[in-house]
């Protein structure tokens, strides 16, 4: 029994000593490695890695996921026409040199936040006040954000920090001139508005008159070939009868006759007043004329 007690204590000192001596690295972190305050070496891998017992090293770990900066209070900067403009933004960056991140800003990342928003503040700034506020809030925003990304950016690269994304999340006008700015605006889109309607209604007018002078042809043209093919078809007529006719000239003197009956008593109330032994009704008394 006397003997087991040093032999648990020689155990536990191996333990001790190899717990000590082994470290684990998550793959959402990076891993340094100091020795006697110094960076030995970066661990950028998961596993199980093996170090030397403190004091004589020890390990310090980094984040390695995407992190964001989203203030929920929007910056104010002054466009070229001296006009305040709020813009709310976001920045995206994850540490890509752990040893530089480490010995720029001592692996802090609230340090790394407030240099890159610096930066932010400072590219916005310079983009801003060149431009106009249509230019900052329409016109050239996806410029604006291009050249803001750029120079935070390379201004980032220098802590050993990555930017992911850079956006402008709202760009709007200061409460004390939004209101005149929105009539300002209200203003020029209605003489826009009535300049286009303007010129509307005149195009309307020359399309209508060039119609109505289409349609005063086109039927002219429709009338004439109207007339062109109803003269044509009364002569076709014309001939037809005459040589139906010319074959029998006492039918057709009977025929013009009936007609005269049809369109003379065409209503049971027509009445004629004339000599019953009128030529008129020479066909009453026999299918020849004669009386």
């Amino acid at each position: 029994m006397n003997k087991l007690i040093p032999l648990a204590g020689i155990v536990a000192v191996i333990a001790f000593f190899l717990s000590s001596c082994l470290f684990v690295v998550d793959q959402r972190q990076f891993a340094l490695v100091f020795a006697l305050g110094e960076i030995k070496r970066v661990v950028d891998q998961p596993g199980l890695y093996f170090k030397l017992p403190q004091p004589l090293q020890n390990i310090i770990y980094l984040e390695k996921r995407t992190l964001t900066i989203d203030t929920p209070d929007a910056d104010r900067f002054i466009t070229k026409e001296k006009q305040n403009v709020v813009v709310d933004t976001y920045v995206k960056w994850r540490i890509e040199d752990a040893k530089t991140f480490y010995t720029s800003v001592a692996g802090r990342v609230a340090s790394a936040n407030d240099r890159i928003s610096r930066a932010l503040r400072d590219g916005l700034n310079n983009e801003i006040a060149t431009r106009t506020v249509n230019d900052v809030i329409s016109g050239e925003r996806e410029k604006v954000m291009e050249n803001v990304t750029r120079r935070v950016a390379e201004d980032a690269t220098q802590i050993g920090v990555k930017i992911v994304d850079v956006r402008l999340r709202r760009v709007d006008f200061a409460d004390e001139i939004r209101d005149s700015v929105f009539r300002r605006m209200e203003s020029e889109r209605k003489a826009i508005a009535a300049e286009r309607r303007s010129e509307g209604a005149a195009e309307a007018e020359k399309i209508r008159a060039n119609a109505d002078r289409q349609r005063v042809g086109i039927l002219a043209q429709a009338y004439k070939k109207a007339q062109d093919i109803k003269g044509t078809g009364d002569a076709v007529s014309a001939a037809a009868y005459s040589e139906a006719f010319g074959r029998d000239p006492e039918f057709a003197e009977f025929y013009r006759s009936l007609q005269a009956y049809r369109e003379s008593f065409k209503n049971s109330s027509d009445l004629i007043v004339t000599d019953p032994d009128s030529d008129f009704f020479r066909f009453f008394q026999s299918n020849q004329g004669v009386k």
